[in-house]
């Protein structure tokens, strides 16, 4: 099956499988989440797609599934009038290829995204876990003393010594993030600061997206929605950190945009691990309508409205995206 031209019998298949769910009363909503769009796959970030595998998937949704914008899909949710197979598309942290490769794919087919972005990054180059992506990317081959980095003994590589292998380093830099996301912020930049120096030099990356670039995303009819100041993991923080990161970042965006911000999406997003009630209160306190998981599968009218699972796009084949989605839209957390 060629990935930039859909078999017509997928096609097929998804529109008389969507309209049979449909049918037997199930009307849910499926909220696709991406982060990055990559110019070319990348071994050491094999879990973000690339523009070619991008394309087609809205193809894909362009042609068969009803892609909504996120705040209508939701009323419409809420109110028991979606159509068959609903889709919602959302970006989470606010990465610059969201404008210049994501936003050109988008309009190519008449679609519309919502962009959940931390502002502490906007106009300053790399998040954090990037800053690790990137260390891993460079260190020198051979033995290196991983103790010296302050980590606990169980985190060490079986294997001490760097090569070439890509999965190699794509397994270490997983171990690094998983560890470090979870660390208090100041222990967290002493680990990556002790990890760049083991590196070398970095050269300067401007991964994410600058003032400029929200503004015209927002214009160009793109949902901005709230996502933080830095991205921390909110259970780790005292309640007015937690708060001052929910609200500071609704602030500032809001006077970026013009406009007010409906939609938040809670960093890391595991409900009860990553966030708890105190974290719903808040973001409700602020003033949002709604607010999202990363517990997949499909949404549906008996989700709490700050608790809205969404699900990350995996499969790397028009079929079994396709029968991914049918699977989401007909069972709840499939």
């Amino acid at each position: 099956m060629s990935q930039s031209r859909l078999h017509p019998l997928l096609g097929l298949l998804l529109r008389l499988g969507g309209n049979l769910i449909a049918m037997s009363g199930r009307r849910r909503l499926c909220i696709l989440t991406y982060h990055r769009v990559l110019q070319q796959p990348d071994p050491l970030l094999s879990s973000e797609i690339d523009l070619a595998s991008f394309r087609w998937q809205m193809r894909l949704l362009a042609e068969h599934f009803n892609v909504l914008p996120l705040p209508e899909a939701l009323q419409r949710m809420w109110q028991g009038t979606l159509p068959a197979r609903a889709v919602c598309l959302s970006f989470d942290d606010g990465y610059r290829s969201v404008y210049e490769l994501a936003l050109p794919v988008l309009q190519e087919f008449g679609l519309s995204a919502t962009v959940f972005t931390t502002t502490a990054f906007l106009e300053n180059g790399s998040m954090w876990n990037d800053r690790i992506l990137e260390a891993v990317r460079r260190l020198p081959e051979g033995a290196l003393d991983w103790q010296a980095l302050g980590l606990p003994p169980a985190l060490l590589p079986a294997t001490p010594d760097m090569g070439h292998d890509p999965d190699y380093r794509a397994h270490l830099a997983t171990i690094l993030n998983d560890h470090v996301k979870y660390l208090p912020p100041a222990e967290r930049h002493r680990v990556i600061d002790a990890l760049e120096r083991y590196a070398g030099q970095a050269q300067d990356t401007d991964l994410m997206l600058d003032h400029a670039m929200t503004v015209e995303l927002a214009r160009a009819g793109m949902e901005i929605g709230g996502h933080t100041a830095t991205h921390p993991i909110l259970s780790r923080l005292a309640d007015e950190q937690a708060r001052h990161e929910i609200v500071d970042n609704k602030h500032a965006l809001e006077q970026l945009v013009g406009r007010p911000l409906r939609l938040f999406a809670y960093p890391n997003g595991k409900p009860g691990f990553d966030f708890d009630q105190r974290h719903v209160a808040m973001v409700k306190e602020a003033g949002y309508l709604a607010a999202f998981t990363t517990a997949s599968g499909s949404a549906g009218p008996e989700h709490e409205h700050y608790q809205i699972p969404r699900g990350r796009p995996w499969d790397r084949n028009p079929l079994m995206f396709g029968l991914r989605l049918l699977r989401w839209l007909a069972r709840p957390g499939a």
